[in-house]
């Protein structure tokens, strides 16, 4: 094929396939994803030319807009454009290990589960202050928790001589909703400062995002990212089904459980201070797998690049539409993604 081209690294030691059209539109996407980037840092209650925002990063911006874009505004953009990374690379993987549209973290359960997590963290360690009697930098484990037991709880309640589709989808609907019930439960017992901080993390909101949390989440999600690229062999291997992937010497069984593990850590980095921004999981890697096609070495990094732009698309509408209210991302990704899930379904049927 003339779009397949061969690239050999390190004296021919490492070699594989490049889709060059699949490269050149990921290039497109990427950079349409940064022109969001700058362009969001010019929203907000007072705007800001681009050409300012594009100084003040450079330092040559006045001390208000250093104060605006660097201290109120950047940290938001960073956190929403990590957290849509994060959700819709573990879409794309939970779709390719389970082989099933349908499949995301919130649709399965596993950002409820790690939001049920968040919101007892809150509970727990919330002093009568309204501050945390430990470190913040523990509220990322707590999600990690939350949504490893529960992405593990909807597989193993799906399992019968394997995983099936229907299976899955429909445990994992019954988990989600289970864990929307405690943390219901969690809010109403709680304290009533706890409830409005909890609803954030229901919907999904980078509204509080600071620089203290970006620090602490997009290392994280970072590692994560680059975990997952080194492991898309492995999810094509996955594709291709069980015994095929068993004949070509992978671990089938081993091999999904830390792709699972390593999902659930990316939905739990995202969620633990973004919240459950909801289909972003869903959408991102469908809109990718139409653009460049269903190979893995591409389709991740451009899911990641899609749920960045969704995120922050979303984050820029939330803050100008109705200003000066703010409404949270989560629900213009939900007004979206709700639509497109029924679409999926009917486009689906027997999945």
């Amino acid at each position: 094929m003339k779009n397949i081209r061969t690239v050999r690294l390190f004296q021919k030691k490492i070699s594989f396939l490049l889709d060059v059209q699949a490269m050149k539109k990921l290039l497109v996407m990427s950079f349409l994803t940064l022109a969001v980037f700058f362009l969001s840092a010019s929203f907000g209650d007072s705007f800001i030319s681009p050409i300012k925002v594009v100084q003040t990063l450079f330092g040559q911006g006045s001390d208000f807009d250093q104060l605006i874009i660097i201290d109120f505004r950047m940290p938001r953009i960073f956190m929403a454009m990590f957290t849509g990374m994060a959700l819709a690379v573990a879409g794309a993987v939970l779709q390719g290990i389970i082989k099933n549209p349908l499949a995301s973290p919130d649709i399965i359960g596993i950002s409820a589960g790690g939001g049920v997590a968040v919101v007892g963290f809150l509970a727990i360690f919330s002093d009568s202050n309204h501050s945390l009697t430990v470190s913040i930098e523990w509220m990322p484990l707590a999600g990690f928790i939350g949504a490893t037991v529960v992405g593990c709880l909807v597989y193993l309640f799906a399992w019968k001589d394997g995983v099936t589709p229907n299976r899955l989808v429909l445990i994992g609907i019954s988990v989600s909703a289970l864990m929307q019930a405690i943390t219901t439960m969690l809010m109403i017992i709680g304290p009533i400062y706890q409830a409005s901080e909890a609803n954030k993390w229901i919907t999904g909101s980078v509204k509080s995002a600071d620089w203290d949390q970006v620090q602490i989440v997009v290392p994280l999600i970072l590692i994560l990212l680059l975990v997952t690229f080194f492991t898309t062999r492995q999810l094509n291997v996955q594709e291709l089904g069980d015994d095929t992937a068993a004949g070509l010497g992978q671990s089938v069984q081993k091999t999904r459980l830390y792709l699972i593990l390593l999902c659930c850590c990316l939905v739990a980095s995202a969620i633990s201070f973004a919240g459950a921004i909801g289909f972003v999981g869903l959408m991102a890697p469908h809109i990718a797998r139409r653009i460049v096609g269903s190979s893995f070495g591409v389709l991740v990094p451009t899911s990641a690049a899609i749920g960045a732009l969704l995120v922050m698309v979303a984050d820029i509408i939330g803050r100008t539409a109705f200003s000066p209210l703010e409404v949270p991302a989560g629900v213009f990704t939900a007004a979206i993604g709700a639509p497109y899930f029924i679409y999926l379904l009917f486009r689906n049927p027997n999945k």
